[in-house]
């Protein structure tokens, strides 16, 4: 019985410790925010082995939109370009013709790099969405690096990729620790608009769902569908 008591004491004592540490519900928002797209280079791209590799790609060019949609700043930066690395995707280049594309000639961690922490700094943003290959490192390493300087970070753990799904597992957890948001694409899209009845709201961002992410902008097409049609077959009305 004293056992079971001193393992119930311990265990009380650790969910007490943890519950102290919560951190508050924070918000994303929209005038605070920098999106960073993070080494998402097209020869690197062959390492996000976690991902079906259509929905991965998907995830990159939805990640990179979110600028679009949101009318956020932007900070882009390459690793090794001119070697292995490749360059960016040419459609997440073209959606940003007038942001200066920072290429680190050396440094891992893209915040080791002067110009890249310069960039970031000089928006004044202090939320930061990120994402990028691999996981574990240009992910992870800028992720801790950022919560260091005392920024908030929100990793988009679909947008980021690496070889293999225990690699994936452990880079979150580590992230995690630091206090990085771990987040879906969706969960930020509705963080930032906040209300469908914002601006953007339904009106900008279900032609932005349907295109990125299809499986909520069916849900949209579906109603659409049966509004403008207006007929019940036999059964359904029972089922609403």
């Amino acid at each position: 019985m004293k056992s079971f008591i001193a393992w119930l004491t311990a265990v009380f004592a650790m969910v007490s410790g943890v519950c102290a540490q919560a951190v508050p519900f924070e918000r994303l928002n929209t005038n605070d925010t920098l999106l960073l797209i993070v080494d998402l280079q097209v020869g690197l791209y062959g390492l996000a082995r976690d991902f079906d590799p259509t929905l991965y790609y998907n995830n990159m060019i939805a990640h990179a939109a979110l600028g679009q949609l949101f009318n956020l700043s932007v900070v882009m930066t390459t690793s090794a370009q001119t070697g292995p690395n490749g360059p960016l995707p040419k459609q997440i280049l073209e959606m940003y013709p007038n942001v200066t594309l920072i290429q680190r000639q050396g440094e891992v961690d893209a915040w080791d790099n002067a110009d890249f922490r310069a960039a970031v700094n000089a928006t004044g943003k202090r939320q930061i969405v990120l994402a990028g290959i691999v996981t574990d490192v240009c992910t992870t390493f800028l992720a801790l690096s950022l919560r260091a300087e005392g920024y908030s970070v929100w990793a988009n753990v679909e947008a980021s990729g690496t070889t293999t799904a225990l690699i994936r597992d452990v880079s979150n957890l580590r992230m995690e620790a630091a206090g990085v948001h771990l987040v879906s694409m969706f969960s930020i899209v509705c963080d930032l608009m906040r209300d469908w009845r914002s601006d953007p709201g339904a009106a900008q961002v279900l032609p932005w769902l349907s295109q990125y992410y299809p499986a909520y902008g069916m849900v949209a097409r579906a109603h659409a569908a049966a509004t403008n049609n207006g007929t019940l077959i036999p059964g359904e009305m029972d089922l609403v």
